[in-house]
């Protein structure tokens, strides 16, 4: 029996393409003329004469408002928005003065970032229950570069000629301007991201790794925050390992004074964090609470009496617009570019679950054109950069808001409270902010229940979810973020270099085949062998897939070819000796007659090499059976290339070597069907 090796089978591929695909690949016939590659763009071209329908359609597309506010229902929806836009401005208020104060700005910074952004997404984006505005991670991330960049030491004064201390107001400035450039070349990166049509970039972000650094990120958040809460002064660190790095300074009778209201308040507050009645109550109890422990700092005047570090002057009014300082481009590109991907990653994440739950459709490019220029544009402004809030999205949905008119109203809420009533609360003491972080990263730290769930379903995600969570404790925000993607992508590349081969089955009285080790009732057809992998063929796998198809199918071909050259070696040697016999014998022969027929003896000769029916005149090429070598148990070998979405120059390179096992060269004759 003669083997057939190989025949390829191209599943998923409709009749009319399996000839042009069979000769891509496989074809050793006459040159033909390669196929044309066509690329259609028209999904998304636009249209080359300009038109009143054509300019209302791009009106439409960047300025999502004009098409669902002439259709709002007001009376279904407008009590609601209110209801919720209130809830969520006072949620702004602590929030903004909290992660301003994470991020090393002047609390009003955090106000103007919950008021600017807010307002504008209003006009730009495509969710309904999104909350913008100042978010820990990002928060975190902006001050660990401002810390980084523009450190206490360096505005250090002397006061008469011995103690030297931080000139607050020169520092706070330069940091304003730093962060304000960061903002706005963030919303360059994420605009120009939107108008490439780049939305999909985050999804090289899976979502073990989101999870694992925000993780990561609130731990970092926590640290950052114990010296408010103790009320202790504390070194400034930044870059790999800064996190394990504490010098605490001459604690006096501040820290006491100071660790009374942070702990009362935390536990308050954990108190009312918990659903009542499927809804948040956070926002009824932190409003009071604030309001008291102001009052209270204020009375018995915590920080003339115990040094009680309070939030300090709040300026009323809008501040003009000022352009950023382009010089700081080239020092923070890179750590702007983190910013963009990760805020923008979490809010599309967040919209996207909303968006599912209320059955309405979120345009991943249109949110980060949304979030550039509310980014953009509040820089200028002396924001800094906004995500989205878990928390606040959660306010805002579950009290009644069913759009972005909540937003607008949570906007008017800060506005009121920057021109009015922002000043009354200089006196709050920072360790009452500090709580107000700390309690926000509870639902952050309930994400280590994933490292269960991820165990028992994926080994792999668990992997990517605690490289991230370790790469972004020990090397800092920014490094740790390049690192995780990095290792990320890796597993992706490892598991195609890695996939599952498996030979198929029939399963009786069916047309379905299954592997044959994990299914009992899946047979193999005889004398046939069908083999499948579950990953696509490209340079990177296909040695190793040809590796894999040696052993699947039981044929050891490097074995095979090493036995057929010493056969034909052999082979040769016994032909060069009969040729000799015969001219000695025609020397010797004076008349030139033929020469006396072979004996056995002499060796099997050229007889044994077997004629092909077409070409009487020329051998064919030795076989298994004509070389005496072993023969394989079946005749044909099928590749299932359902999974294989392309092929690249190297994998039909490969793939013509393994038609060459059985076409002539190594094993038979080849018969390809498709």
């Amino acid at each position: 029996a003669e083997l057939s090796f190989v025949s390829l089978q191209w599943t998923g591929i409709p009749n009319s393409q399996v000839g042009m695909a069979a000769e891509m690949s496989l074809t050793h016939r006459a040159p033909h003329k390669p196929p044309t590659l066509v690329l259609n763009f028209s999904s998304f071209s636009l249209p080359t004469r300009c038109s009143g329908s054509a300019a209302k359609s791009l009106l439409f597309r960047f300025l999502p408002f004009l098409r669902w506010l002439p259709r709002y229902p007001i009376k279904d929806w407008l009590l609601g928005d209110i209801v919720s836009g209130f809830s969520v401005g006072i949620m702004h208020l602590p929030q903004g003065l909290a992660y301003a104060l994470l991020a090393g700005l002047p609390p009003v910074t955090g106000l103007y970032s919950s008021f600017y952004p807010v307002f504008l997404y209003f006009f730009f984006g495509t969710s309904r229950h999104n909350s913008v505005g100042p978010f820990a991670v990002i928060s975190v991330m902006i001050g660990s570069l401002t810390e980084s960049m523009l450190p206490s030491e360096n505005f250090l004064e002397s006061v008469n000629g011995t103690n030297a201390t931080v000139n607050e107001e020169l520092r706070d400035a330069a940091r304003v301007e730093l962060v304000a450039t960061i903002t706005v070349l963030t919303g360059i990166f994420q605009v120009a991201l939107g108008l490439l049509q780049f939305g999909f970039v985050v999804t090289y972000l899976s979502d073990p790794l989101v999870r694992g650094y925000t993780t990561a990120s609130s731990v970092h958040v926590l640290v950052s925050q114990l010296k408010n809460v103790f009320g202790v002064s504390q070194s400034e660190h930044s870059g790999p390992l800064s996190l394990f790095v504490v010098r605490w300074a001459e604690v006096g009778w501040g820290p006491l004074a100071s660790v009374a209201p942070g702990h009362v308040l935390c536990l308050l507050l954990f108190l009312h964090y918990s659903p009542c009645a499927g809804r948040p109550c956070l926002t009824p109890a932190i409003l009071p609470q604030i309001i008291v422990s102001t009052g209270i700092s204020y009375g018995v005047n915590l920080k003339d009496k115990f040094g009680i570090s309070v939030v300090g002057n709040i300026p009323s009014g809008l501040k003009p617009p000022v352009a950023p300082k382009i010089s700081y481009f080239g020092q923070v590109v890179g750590n702007a570019f983190a910013i963009a991907v990760v805020g923008y990653a979490i809010c599309i994440s967040l919209g996207k679950i909303f968006a599912l739950k209320h059955g309405y459709k979120v345009d991943s490019n249109q949110e980060l054109i949304a979030l550039g220029l509310s980014n953009f544009l509040g820089g200028f402004f002396q924001c800094f950069a906004i995500s989205c809030s878990m928390s606040r999205s959660l306010v805002q949905e579950s009290t009644g808001g069913n759009s972005q008119v909540a937003g607008v109203i949570s906007s008017l809420v800060i506005l009121v409270t920057i021109l009015k009533i922002g000043e009354l609360f200089r006196d709050l003491p920072k360790a009452i902010l500090a709580a107000i972080i700390i309690v926000n990263l509870k639902g952050m730290f309930k994400q280590f229940k994933d490292l269960s769930t991820l165990w028992k379903t994926n080994r792999v995600d668990l992997l990517v979810w605690i490289v991230t969570f370790v790469a972004t404790l020990l090397l800092n925000l920014d490094i740790g973020l390049a690192v995780s993607v990095a290792f990320g992508l890796l597993t992706v590349i490892f598991r195609t270099q890695l996939p599952h081969y498996s030979i198929l089955g029939r399963i009786s009285d069916t047309d379905v085949y299954r592997d044959v080790k994990e299914y009992e009732m899946a047979q193999e057809v005889p004398g046939v062998k069908i083999f499948r992998s579950s990953s696509t063929l490209y340079f990177a796998n296909v040695e190793l897939y040809a590796e894999a198809l040696k052993k699947k199918s039981g044929i050891d071909v490097d074995r095979l070819i090493e036995k057929k050259k010493k056969a034909l070696k052999k082979l040769k040697k016994q032909q060069k000796k009969l040729e000799k016999e015969k001219a000695k014998r025609e020397k010797v022969n004076d008349a030139g007659s033929p020469s006396l027929p072979q004996n056995a003896e002499d060796g099997p000769g050229p007889a044994v090499i077997e004629l092909s029916g077409g070409e009487s005149s020329a051998p064919s090429e030795p076989t298994l059976h004509s070389l005496g070598l072993p023969q394989p148990s079946f005749h044909a070998v099928i590749l299932d290339f359902s999974p294989v979405s392309f092929v690249d120059t190297v994998s039909i390179k490969i793939l013509k070597n393994v038609r060459g096992w059985g076409a002539g060269r190594t094993t038979s004759s080849l018969r390809v069907s498709l």
